[in-house]
């Protein structure tokens, strides 16, 4: 049986609808990225990198895969573990440095879980499995830097 799983989109750049890419400081950076049966998503490049603060940047993007990808293996996690989880919610961050001489990446992402389980549920139990939900994580998989989460947890007031 085949494991694998498969993706496409189509990604536009439509910034060649105000002129063509012709010199650096002035092409626009903006794209489309649709995928079938979807809302198009209208993107940019970064601010620092000349883009349109306005749109969404690929660098936010991974970011919010990262984050998303934690939160849906931890979900998975706690209702195969019968922990009730009331919310969920990530203010992630992460940080692009010089990884070599006229290189730039990511050095590390940081993940800042805070969680409300229900009432007398396993606090502990719903900590630790960050740790097993980060390493069933496909997008936390398939990067080179560190991904790393301080998850909170609380309980529902009874």
């Amino acid at each position: 049986m085949d494991k694998s799983h498969r993706y496409q989109l189509m990604l536009r750049w439509s910034g060649g609808a105000k002129a063509p890419a012709a010199d650096y400081a002035s092409y626009s950076r903006e794209y489309r990225v649709e995928v079938p049966g979807k809302p198009a998503l209208l993107g940019s490049a970064d601010p620092s990198f000349r883009g349109d603060a306005s749109l969404h940047n690929p660098e936010e993007l991974l970011l919010a895969a990262l984050s998303a990808c934690h939160m849906l293996s931890y979900l998975a996690l706690c209702v195969r573990s019968r922990i009730p989880v009331v919310s969920y919610e990530d203010a992630a961050s992460g940080v692009m440095s010089e990884i070599a001489p006229h290189k730039i990446g990511f050095t590390e992402v940081m993940l800042k879980p805070r969680v409300v389980i229900a009432a007398g549920a396993d606090a502990e139990k719903a900590k630790a499995l960050h740790h097993q939900a980060h390493d069933i994580c496909f997008i936390a998989n398939s990067v080179n830097f560190p991904v790393r989460n301080k998850p909170e947890i609380s309980a529902a007031a009874g």
